[in-house]
């Protein structure tokens, strides 16, 4: 059993980042620059929202955050992401969700240009994705196949079984395990209507878990060999701990990892692939990539 370290794997690519900007700079071009807005005060929105600006530093990024307090109007909302659309500026948009619950958040989703929803969740991106256009591939699905590429394990052919639908997560997660010249996998998805769950994971030669249950995969649903790819996070409290919580994934890690070849921890396994790859999405947005500047 080898760990899948995302934490490593993750500073690794935002030193590649920082270079390939500074690199940028000295060729007279303009340095990226990423604005995420947050609305209200969840502790986990935040954290993830404060790594995001801090992985902007770290890769010689501008940032800039904006935050509202969640009575913000619906209208008020889509006016600030208009403001960042119009500003030539910032290269790259993102909303940390979830929105309050008077906020539609397909209609905040929609609102961002396309050419800078670095989160991928246009639906412009995500319609790019699955008929295999360039376009920005949502953050978690593209750290996945990026940390699997990494660690030199093939996914070609494989049987790929994705735990979970989310729009975030489980839908792109198999759109791009199944993309032709990306995953190249078979895609077998489950979700909480599912039949027969254990005996589909058990055909898993990848399992991605995305379903924000602890401990819900256990040694019996997985055969040996299998890679695992646990993207659940879930907040349990514990005395014990400073924080008075720890974190658990979806996978019951110390009785399931014995068997894997390999897996990742929670915390540092996709986790920070997620930002590391935000990161290469507002470069492209900065360079131009996937569109060209009008």
């Amino acid at each position: 059993m080898q760990i899948l370290d995302g934490k490593q794997t993750s500073e690794t690519i935002k030193q590649e980042i920082l270079a390939e900007v500074e690199q940028l700079m000295a060729n007279g071009g303009k340095r990226p620059h990423l604005a995420a807005i947050i609305v209200g005060h969840d502790g986990a929105s935040e954290t993830y929202v404060a790594n995001k600006v801090k992985a902007c530093r770290d890769c010689g990024f501008d940032s800039t955050l904006l935050q509202f307090e969640d009575s913000i109007s619906e209208a008020e909302l889509l006016n600030e992401v208009k403001k960042c659309n119009r500003n030539e500026e910032i290269d790259g948009i993102i909303v940390q969700l979830p929105l309050p619950h008077h906020i539609n958040e397909h209609k905040i989703i929609e609102a961002i240009d396309y050419k800078k929803d670095v989160d991928g969740f246009h639906p412009e991106n995500v319609g790019r994705l699955y008929i295999g256009m360039p376009c920005y591939i949502s953050a978690t699905p593209k750290g996945i196949l990026e940390l699997l590429t990494r660690y030199h394990i093939s996914t070609k052919g494989k049987k790929c079984v994705v735990l979970g639908r989310s729009n975030i997560v489980g839908k792109p997660t198999a759109a791009l395990m199944m993309q032709k010249d990306m995953g190249d996998a078979t895609v077998t998805i489950l979700h909480s209507h599912s039949q027969n769950l254990k005996e589909e994971c058990l055909q898993a030669d990848i399992l991605v878990t995305a379903i924000g249950q602890p401990h819900f995969v256990t040694a019996d649903m997985i055969k040996d060999g299998v890679v695992i790819l646990d993207i659940g996070i879930t907040r349990v409290a514990d005395s014990t701990r400073s924080k008075g919580y720890r974190l658990l994934g979806d996978v019951d890690f110390d009785n399931v990892a014995p068997k894997c070849s390999y897996i990742t921890p929670v915390p540092g396994g996709v986790g920070p692939m997620t930002v590391s790859m935000l990161m290469l999405n507002t470069l492209a947005a900065a360079k131009h990539t996937y569109y060209p500047k009008e």
